[in-house]
């Protein structure tokens, strides 16, 4: 599968996760240290919803983009509308020809597209699971996105690591699910309960 196609099975079920997120619940904690529910749904928001579409076209935010990282998407109610809404916008930028061509970037530096879709689609399987497993929800994903997801991670684990993206990993057995050890590589234990 090509990364649009991986944001866009992935992102229904993101979709559908968001979609039961009850108002209560965005006090909740997370699997992300020091993140609340909120917290999660802001960071999906911005970086796999917004910023995701901008890196797709090679486009930066302008000076005065009145969405940042700090932007509450849930101070507003229709805040599960604007994610149904600019999932769509990203995904559909990705999968524009072109998009996987050449550099892009997302938080100043660049890189190539084909790298950055990727980390796109790991952040939906990432913090979708971490908003599911927040709420008492499942992510459903399929094996093949699992695995796509896992192998980018790998590539980039100590770099994530050192910039705190990720903590340290979290050993699964070696029967787990290819869920379950991308889960575990990035530093999230699977069986984590609120």
């Amino acid at each position: 599968m090509r990364p649009h196609e991986m944001m866009a099975t992935t992102g229904r079920a993101v979709l559908e996760i968001a979609g039961n997120v009850k108002p209560d619940q965005l006090g909740l904690p997370s699997p992300c240290p020091d993140w609340d529910v909120r917290a999660v749904v802001n960071h999906l928001m911005f970086w796999s919803a917004f910023r995701s579409e901008l890196a797709a076209r090679k486009e930066s935010a302008p000076a005065d983009d009145p969405v940042t990282e700090q932007t509450d998407f849930t101070a507003e109610g229709d805040w599960f509308e604007v994610l149904r809404t600019q999932l769509d916008r990203a995904t559909q930028a990705w999968s524009e020809p072109g998009a996987l061509d050449g550099d892009t970037g997302l938080a100043g530096g660049s890189m190539p597209a084909p790298v950055i879709a990727m980390m796109m689609v790991g952040e939906l399987v990432l913090h979708g699971w971490d908003l599911a497993a927040a709420t008492g929800q499942r992510l459903d994903i399929d094996d093949a996105t699992a695995r796509a997801v896992y192998e980018s991670t790998a590539a980039m684990a100590e770099q994530g690591r050192s910039y705190g993206a990720f903590g340290e990993e979290v050993p699964v057995p070696a029967d787990a699910s290819p869920l379950d050890r991308v889960l575990g590589l990035s530093g999230r234990d699977p069986s984590w309960k609120p």
